[in-house]
């Protein structure tokens, strides 16, 4: 990924053709695969072609569009994959699920063709709003506590509390209502994993709002770097 953050991608392109079915997807997508097609490649077609931005299967809730513009892609992927589990390697499903690491590498350009400029775009919108966002918060939560180590600092203080004020500039409860009043959603001292990604995209689009370009570009590229080191296991 580049160190520069693309533009916010918002909704689907208009379609050439009506919209599939969820069923409809998942029908091509196993008739991919059974007639030899690579399962990652197809999975991907079939990403592109998903229209519901929610549903409820078998009585889980499943938001694969966050505040209607990220895409939750490894979300859907595994709707989409236990709807043709008994088709797909077990170790390499898990491998992507889980780890995030595809069965075969493709080329950024191989990666958006597949998924397709709209659905691409809000890949990028989950990535940098999201994924990005949490790395960024992990590497200054880090930060904060080497420095307390160094101060001889005791672990009763709260290190992510501080790292909310030093990257938003306010604390976490004052942030979390901010988010829920201006999205109408109930104040409450719990927060689902669902509302969870909501808040941390929106907080990423505070940041943008409220930060100046350097400030941004400097976060990003140290949530980049952060990401890097785990994936390598540093």
């Amino acid at each position: 990924m580049a160190n520069e953050m693309p533009p916010l991608e918002t909704g689907l392109k208009s379609p050439t053709s009506p919209p599939a079915t969820a069923n409809q997807v998942i029908s091509h997508l196993k008739q991919e695969i059974s007639g030899g097609k690579p399962w990652y490649p197809a999975l991907l077609a079939a990403i592109r072609s998903w229209e519901l931005a929610e549903e409820t299967h078998e009585g889980r809730r499943y938001r694969y569009l966050v505040a209607d513009e990220a895409l939750d892609w490894l979300l859907l992927a595994e709707r989409l994959c236990q709807a043709v589990d008994n088709l797909l390697p077990r170790e390499e499903k898990e491998a992507l699920l889980f780890h995030g690491r595809p069965p075969l590498e493709l080329t950024r350009e191989q990666f958006k063709e597949l998924l397709g400029d709209a659905r691409y775009g809000q890949y990028l919108n989950y990535f940098y709003g999201i994924t990005v966002e949490e790395a960024l918060f992990l590497a200054v939560q880090e930060e904060v506590r080497k420095e307390w180590r160094t101060q001889g600092l005791g672990r009763e203080r709260d290190a992510a509390e501080e790292t909310f004020l030093r990257i938003y500039g306010t604390a976490r409860p004052q942030l979390l209502s901010a988010f829920r009043q201006q999205t109408e959603r109930p104040q409450s001292d719990s927060i689902s994993l669902s509302e969870l990604k909501e808040f941390t995209y929106w907080l990423f689009k505070h940041r943008l709002e409220h930060a100046d370009k350097a400030r941004v570009a400097s976060d990003t590229r140290k949530a980049l770097k952060q990401l890097d080191s785990l994936a390598w296991g540093e």
